[in-house]
């Protein structure tokens, strides 16, 4: 049985659309799975009881997998990271991850304030042995599969052994989460020579090219993501720090709105083109895992819909059941000591 956290007052629209998420994720969790609503215990059991009552008989009836978690206080959007460390020690999302530490669950998701949420999960989590910092690896729509791009915001500034790190576990994501064995691991850079990019992109691809037990098959190019693949093949994973990663992140998101405006305008029906464009709706992938914590912890886009936060719910499973943190702790173990990946 997995029990998954979720951060009822976390995100643009919550408690509604979390809650609305929580008894989305109902309908296709195994019964023997619950979700546990973290928050303030007042306004859940008003939200919950609302939609319930509104809701087909088949929803209700799974409403007994839901448990309710008295959180008293509430991060905001504009808080500082360090508000959810110091500041607001009860709030839904320090009470939420702490359920993981405590062995009363397995997996959190919020929709709430980013780096609130990165800075507590580290905090209470912790980091994985070896690592510096922890990632949030994303999933890029591609024209062959979803591509793992990491770091897509966590930091800022790499080193060129960070960037290692965030190859290792981009890795075990793209194993365990999206069952691909062996995965193909690629360096963004601005060139694909080994020489080109800066001081800390050239020192990790020497590392990575050396011995590091990855299937690296050096750097791509921006054009590259979108397609899925370079010249010398597909691309599974790719490594960037996170401010390029976020760069990216939001270009990508603005991509589709710009190619139906154009369409639009000229002369083709939008209910013709809305289905092309669903695989790169946040909302179709839920949330990212913040990579390297010693837990499972899924960051969901502030704006989240009822179907991305059921679809973090999902992500979160995937994860707890797959073991994949203990799995990213053993990589980052044989890559210290020097042996295969």
């Amino acid at each position: 049985m997995a029990r998954i956290a979720l951060d009822a007052m976390g995100g643009d629209h919550a408690p509604t659309a979390t809650i609305a998420g929580a008894l989305l994720a109902l309908q296709e969790l195994p019964p023997e799975h619950v979700i546990q609503l973290v928050g303030r215990t007042d306004a859940i059991r008003a939200e919950l009881d609302a939609q319930l009552a509104a809701a087909l008989p088949a929803v209700r009836e799974q409403a007994g997998r839901l448990t309710i978690v008295e959180a008293a206080e509430v991060i905001e959007m504009t808080d500082k990271p360090s508000v959810a460390i110091r500041g607001k020690p009860n709030s839904s999302m320090a009470v939420g991850l702490r359920l993981q530490v405590d062995g009363q669950s397995d997996a959190f998701v919020s929709a709430g304030n980013t780096g609130a949420q990165m800075a507590a999960s580290t905090f209470i989590l912790r980091l994985h042995d070896g690592l510096t910092r922890p990632a949030i690896g994303t999933l890029f729509p591609s024209a062959r599969v979803p591509v793992v791009v990491l770091d897509s915001g966590a930091n800022v500034d790499c080193s060129a052994s960070e960037l290692v790190q965030f190859a290792r576990l981009g890795a075990v994501y793209a194993e365990d989460v999206l069952g691909r064995p062996n995965p193909a691991i690629a360096m963004l850079s601005v060139g694909e020579e080994p020489e080109k990019g800066n001081a800390a992109v050239k020192e990790a691809h020497r590392e990575l090219a050396s011995g590091s037990g990855l299937n690296f098959i050096g750097n791509v190019e921006g054009r590259d993501l979108p397609m899925g693949m370079c010249d010398r093949g597909p691309v599974d994973v790719v490594v960037c720090d996170g401010f390029v990663g976020n760069v990216l992140l939001k270009f990508y998101e603005a991509v589709p709105k710009l190619i139906v405006g154009l369409l639009v305008k000229g002369g083709v029906a939008k209910e013709q083109i809305g289905a092309a464009f669903t695989g790169l709706d946040y909302a179709a992938h839920g949330g990212a895992p913040l990579l390297g914590v010693k837990g499972v912890s899924i960051i969901c886009h502030g704006k989240s819909s009822p179907e991305a936060i059921k679809n973090g719910i999902l992500v979160g499973l995937r994860a707890s059941q797959s073991r994949m943190s203990d799995h990213i702790g053993q990589r980052l173990a044989a890559g210290i000591q020097g042996t295969p990946a």
